[in-house]
């Protein structure tokens, strides 16, 4: 690998941004380059939201907006009927959805490598709510570790415990379990 970009589409409130840079950390860890940044307009909870990850085994001197994606993280089913969402990809992309539909279910297949996971269920299930709103952003860091295998599992897990020290213990364990969860239950056909 020389470089590997990622496109993170969510809505405000789910953790997109926090989850791209939770990547960058965990690539940190494996003593790779990472560069990570936002795009958003007006910040408000469930507008769509884009974040960016690149990741490489050499200083990432490239500054732009990813166009061409590598992978694509779809925090939100929903964002699906917004064209531009899969604008990029190609046969080779690897598309992560968090949904409860199998991947021949969403219509993108010969598109992409398209994988799925249930994220919002396993937040639900493990507790992981903001104002009400499941917030699946580690969750589906677990499924891009898995997917991509651009990161372990376990770097993952140690960026979330790193990123969250100054959360409760009760906090960044259900965080890091929901991420295995998330390894262990994604669908890919």
């Amino acid at each position: 690998m020389h470089l590997f970009e990622i496109r993170f589409h969510g809505r405000g409130g789910q953790g997109g941004v926090t989850g791209a840079k939770l990547l960058g950390n965990a690539a940190m860890l494996e003593k790779k380059h990472f560069q990570v940044f936002p795009h958003y307009g007006a910040e408000r909870r469930g507008a769509p939201v884009v974040a960016f990850a690149r990741i490489g085994d050499e200083p990432i001197r490239v500054h732009s907006y990813i166009y061409q994606p590598q992978a694509v993280v779809i925090l939100d089913e929903t964002l699906l009927e917004i064209p531009s969402i899969t604008e990029g990809i190609d046969e080779n992309t690897y598309v992560i959805v968090n949904t409860p539909k199998r991947p021949s279910e969403l219509n993108l297949k010969g598109k992409a490598k398209v994988a799925t996971v249930d994220a919002t269920k396993i937040a639900l299930d493990a507790g992981i709510l903001v104002g009400g709103i499941a917030v699946v952003n580690t969750i589906m860091l677990g499924a891009v570790a898995r997917a991509t295998g651009i990161v372990s599992i376990e770097s993952v897990k140690r960026a979330i415990q790193e990123g969250f020290a100054d959360m409760p213990e009760k906090v960044v364990t259900t965080n890091i379990q929901a991420a295995q969860r998330a390894y262990d239950e994604l669908i890919m056909e």
